[in-house]
């Protein structure tokens, strides 16, 4: 009872205080040239700051710390207490660890085995030259320009248009009996050197309708040529 008291008489000291403060600082607003509600209001705004301010300061109830419990009841009981692990206490042995194998020792070559030497291997010979001439046949014989100045109508020949007929010309074929004459070597060339019309000597049989032809003898397509059925 006599504590709230005491507490309640504080209040009222800080609160007067502050209002007293409070007039001050009104009066000093009025004189400053503040209007009269402006004054009141900076006074009243004063009493209630410093009034807060000055209770909290003075009359707020300091807390207590709650009282201390004795070592005793700190301190374990002796039969809680964990046994003491001996100073001398053995230590755990350490797991056996397995030995390693002992490794194989390699086999001795013996002194008298003949070691094997790797032979050497012979300078790999040149390739020998590719005959030419053998590989892709001879190139027949020639002529500047045909014989009496008139060629054989090439043409006559199955298998020769009027493109291949120039080409064998380019070529220096102009007869019959020429065509003819080839070997195999030179009919190889001429099958491998006829620029877009490769393979057609041997595959149209042009020595056998040449021969044919040569010797004045006719074919079935040398007629129609003739008779101007084809080109």
């Amino acid at each position: 009872m006599t504590e709230l008291t005491m507490q309640d008489g504080g209040t009222r000291k800080c609160w007067i205080a502050a209002a007293v403060i409070g007039l001050v600082v009104a009066l000093f607003a009025l004189g400053g040239g503040k209007g009269f509600v402006a004054a009141l209001l900076l006074g009243l705004l004063a009493t209630g700051l410093l009034g807060s301010l000055f209770v909290w300061m003075t009359c707020a109830p300091v807390p207590q710390l709650a009282a201390r419990s004795p070592i005793s009841q700190l301190t374990p009981s002796v039969e809680g207490e964990v046994p003491p692990v001996p100073e001398h206490a053995p230590a755990a042995p350490a797991p056996l660890m397995s030995e390693p194998a002992p490794e194989a020792a390699p086999a001795e070559t013996p002194a008298s085995a003949p070691v094997a030497v790797p032979a050497e291997t012979p300078a790999e010979a040149p390739a020998a030259a590719v005959d030419v001439e053998e590989e892709g046949g001879s190139q027949p014989e020639a002529l500047a320009q045909p014989r009496a100045g008139e060629a054989d109508n090439l043409k006559e020949i199955k298998g020769v248009g009027p493109k291949l007929e120039q080409l064998l010309h380019e070529l220096g074929i102009y007869h019959f009996d020429q065509i003819a004459g080839w070997s195999a070597a030179e009919v190889a060339w001429m099958d491998e050197n006829l620029k877009g019309f490769r393979g057609r000597v041997s595959r149209d049989d042009w020595i056998g309708q040449a021969k044919l032809l040569a010797a004045g003898g006719e074919t079935e397509f040398s007629k129609r040529v003739e008779d101007g059925e084809v080109y």
